[in-house]
């Protein structure tokens, strides 16, 4: 949930935050209203290329009426900070992982549950922002901190990457890997067997490298694009989550804008959530071959990889920590067809 500083959310958006949403109501003709969208990916990820990708499809389907200013590799903050800031509203665009955003309102964690969806479309139909699933979290999300999802695309689906070879859950036993820094994650590397070491994205590559972890999860396109080749030997395709990234908008920005204003970002939301969703699924297998060509041995089922004492595993942990309090929102995302 929110933290106690975001308790007084509403003061600091009429103290200043809001100011964001201003040039929206009174502005000259000409001038377009800037707005700025802050992540922690690189650029050269899928993560880090939608971003710009949403803000020249914005510029163009608002015909030059808005335009977005992206800041890249956490320069406005890490994961956290982030999702607070488009819930403050001192910036008005990021995205981050259904994990991060349950600080904010806390069922949206369940969407980023280990081994929870068949295949990607299932993922992504229910991720789509008009899924009576995505529908009642969203109104949850907007009630609770003041965030709007406004599009999620496929993200990948996660692995592990490591120093030495791991076929089971035993191999992992004592063994630290790094976790995205909300709950739903290390449930996952904990029911892989290993011990879940908190560590934000930007610090990872450093975590790694000096032996903090000795290894770390991500979907191979991120993996590929950080270097991680470089400082991680063995990448094991658990599979174990399928994400979508969720690309959020502070609501008082959006309730700021007109109704042509808002068509040109529904426009431009669907039509990144295509392309950057194409743009994993075009790539997986030749980026997987790719990590194989730089020296990483790829483990996967036909090497001994046991993918099901992996599922089982984080599944009792999963359902030990969360079945309480998800239940009815995992059989409802089961439903979804």
């Amino acid at each position: 949930m929110l933290t106690s500083r975001n308790l007084s959310r509403r003061a600091m958006l009429a103290a200043g935050a809001g100011a964001l949403a201003a040039p929206l109501v009174a502005r000259p003709a000409w001038a377009a209203t800037s707005l700025r969208y802050g992540h922690n990916n690189e650029v050269a990820s899928v993560a880090g290329a939608q971003a710009d990708w949403f803000a020249e499809a914005l510029g163009q389907s608002s015909g030059g009426d808005i335009e977005v200013q992206v800041f890249p590799n956490s320069q406005l903050g890490k994961l956290q900070e982030l999702a607070e800031a488009v819930s403050l509203g001192t910036i008005a665009f990021s995205h981050n992982t259904a994990g991060a955003l349950g600080s904010l309102y806390k069922p949206f964690a369940a969407l980023d549950t280990p081994y929870l969806y068949r295949d990607v479309e299932h993922l992504m139909k229910v991720t789509d922002v008009d899924s009576p699933v995505m529908q009642e979290l969203n109104k949850g999300l907007i009630e609770a901190a003041n965030v709007r999802v406004i599009y999620a695309h496929y993200f990948g689906r996660r692995n592990l990457t490591c120093n030495k070879a791991v076929m089971s859950p035993a191999d992992l036993a004592g063994v630290k890997i790094r976790a995205v820094p909300f709950p739903i994650y290390t449930t996952a590397v904990e029911g892989m067997g290993a011990v879940a070491v908190p560590v934000d994205w930007s610090e990872v590559p450093t975590a790694l490298a000096t032996g903090v972890v000795q290894g770390q999860e991500n979907p191979v396109n991120v993996v590929l694009n950080v270097k991680l080749y470089e400082v991680q030997s063995h990448l094991m395709l658990t599979g174990h989550m399928s994400n979508a990234e969720v690309v959020v908008m502070n609501e008082d920005t959006w309730q700021g804008m007109s109704d042509t204003q808002k068509d040109a970002v529904r426009e431009a939301a669907l039509l990144t959530r295509e392309k950057a969703t194409k743009a994993i699924l075009d790539n997986e297998e030749a980026e997987t071959a790719k990590l194989r060509e730089l020296g990483m041995t790829v483990i996967g089922a036909d090497e001994g990889l046991d993918l099901d004492a992996f599922r089982s595993s984080v599944n009792a942990l999963v359902q030990e920590r969360f079945g309480a309090e998800y239940g009815d929102l995992y059989s409802r995302i089961e439903a979804v067809s």
